[in-house]
């Protein structure tokens, strides 16, 4: 539980000190070698595109692991009280909005197409791939609101206060 949470917190935390330090040296280093590049070719990938990558696919990986948590803890409690269903309906207006405009944007000829749809991949899978974990959570949404009218009319008691530990205030 909460020791493996602060785990993660910290490992990502490093992950992006490191990605903040290790990219600006890179444009550094790039910058200063310019000079002594021998041309490439436009299909090989440089240090500084890499990187685009790795970070485009780290975000994809977190991106879509951040709607397991909830899709969990909903399907546990058979129900979704106390989630924003507002912020998953702007989620998806935004993820697909934000697909469709990398779609729309992919060039006429053939041949660009498929290395421009490989540039584009981690965004693409986590754009589209989060909106459709939210579909579930829709599901979720309208699976369970039969649940919670049901059960609208028990009224339960409060057994825990709100405030703890205010007895100085």
């Amino acid at each position: 539980g909460s020791k493996s949470l602060k785990n993660v917190c910290v490992t990502w935390m490093m992950v992006c000190i490191a990605l903040c330090v290790i990219l600006p040296c890179q444009l550094l280093l790039r910058n200063q070698d310019r000079s002594t590049v021998i041309e490439r070719s436009n299909d090989s990938l440089d240090m500084i595109e890499m990187s685009g990558f790795i970070c485009g696919y780290i975000s994809c990986v977190f991106y879509l692991g951040s709607r397991f948590p909830q899709l969990y803890k909903n399907f546990r409690r058979r129900s979704t009280e106390g989630t924003s269903y507002l912020l998953f309906a702007l989620a998806m207006m935004g993820n697909s909005t934000y697909g469709l405009s990398l779609v729309l944007k992919m060039p006429a000829t053939e041949s660009s197409r498929a290395l421009y749809f490989l540039h584009h991949l981690p965004w693409l899978i986590g754009s589209f791939g989060v909106l459709f974990l939210d579909v579930f959570v829709t599901l979720q949404f309208l699976l369970y609101r039969q649940h919670q009218e049901g059960a609208a009319g028990v009224v339960a008691l409060e057994v825990e206060p709100l405030l703890v530990n205010e007895e100085a205030a």
